[in-house]
């Protein structure tokens, strides 16, 4: 057992809430994706509950708003599992798998949950640009490929070019309930982001 507090808390949530999804939350959207975006972890009432990331909460309805208008989607998502809602040349993914309390993984969580991230990483032929929401997610992503950290610092809007690496990595505040609320990312800001992200990718 990697996570004994995440398993845990898991089982307290199965007990609270038996007809959520409940487990470690997997990647969703096109295997050929030239654009991956890493999100932090599943949030309680949205991906550990529909089993989807960022399906059923306010990051989601943002983030998916906003790959609409950009053409990298069909136009169906209704943050439900079964919208028929799917993602064009596009996969999303979290740095961690399953719902930490408070929303806020340990250390220890974020490092026994990379290896997932890379081998997801690794799996997709065709990626060409990383979007990294948050600090913890760019860090993760530095760290699963050996890179310092000090050598890349997280900024929103940086464009990072990763030696012998065949993508780039770009950086944005999360679109958390809590960033929107106060202002810290605009809908606007994250379109900006996605149409760097979706140009460099050749789409």
């Amino acid at each position: 057992m990697r996570c004994k507090r995440l398993v845990a808390f898991r089982r307290e949530n199965k007990k609270a809430f038996p007809d959520y999804f409940n487990k470690a939350t997997g990647s969703f959207g096109d295997l050929d994706a030239r654009l991956a975006i890493i999100g932090l972890a599943p949030g309680l009432h949205g991906a550990n509950r529909t089993g989807r990331p960022f399906t059923g909460d306010q990051s989601g309805t943002l983030l998916f708003k906003c790959l609409e208008s950009e053409g990298l989607s069909n136009a169906s998502f209704d943050n439900r599992i079964d919208d028929g809602f799917t993602l064009n040349h596009v996969i999303i993914t979290n740095a961690v798998r399953c719902v930490p309390p408070q929303n806020k993984p340990t250390p220890e969580e974020i490092s026994n949950c990379r290896p997932f991230l890379h081998a997801r990483l690794r799996q997709l032929p065709k990626l060409r640009v990383l979007v990294a929401l948050g600090r913890i997610a760019h860090e993760t992503i530095l760290k699963a490929y050996d890179y310092k950290l000090g050598d890349f610092r997280f900024e929103h809007g940086a464009i990072h070019n990763l030696p012998n690496q065949p993508f780039i990595l770009i950086d944005s505040y999360h679109c958390s309930r809590y960033n929107v609320n106060t202002g810290r990312i605009t809908e606007d800001m994250l379109k900006n982001i996605l149409r760097v992200a979706k140009k460099t990718a050749g789409l």
